[in-house]
């Protein structure tokens, strides 16, 4: 080992913010999975962002929901035979494509959105302390940016 040189990496001007963006997430999804489960709901915050978006346009195809949830199809597909499973959603044959299933909230699924969104509203304000709007702009600015410059590295899969 003699005559290499030990190199350290300077953690500043790599600028390593992978492990910065894991600890918030990690936290965000304990604080998150905490106030849901104190207000009495039976979900967690993966199961959220599919029930708020079906809240918010019902009726969505499975790959709707994992676009605009940022996850890939079979995890999906998963969350929302675990919602069926708890009675909060229902796939309905699409009628245009008989292979393809619209996804809608029941009304026990109804309910349960309007009962977490109290905790899921606490929880960001906590997060968000000390912060304003121009804050908020410039991190999403900020993530979108990040994304895109490592979308457009990776090649296509």
């Amino acid at each position: 080992m003699e005559g290499k040189k030990n190199t350290m990496l300077n953690e500043e001007e790599t600028h390593n913010y992978g492990p910065f963006l894991d600890r918030t997430i990690r936290l965000m999804r304990l604080a998150v999975t905490k106030e849901l489960r104190l207000a009495g709901t039976d979900i967690t915050p993966e199961q959220w962002v599919i029930l708020s978006s079906l809240y918010n346009e019902d009726g969505q195809s499975q790959s709707d929901l994992a676009n605009d949830s940022f996850k890939n199809a079979p995890t999906v597909s998963r969350i929302i035979d675990l919602l069926c499973g708890k009675g909060y959603t229902e796939r309905v044959r699409s009628e245009g494509d008989r292979r393809r299933y619209k996804v809608f909230l029941t009304p026990g699924g109804r309910e349960v959105v309007e009962k977490a969104l109290p905790a899921i509203v606490k929880t960001r304000r906590i997060g968000w302390q000390g912060l304003d709007d121009e804050d908020y702009l410039s991190l999403i600015r900020i993530i979108n940016r990040i994304f895109a410059n490592l979308e457009d590295y990776l090649p296509e899969s």
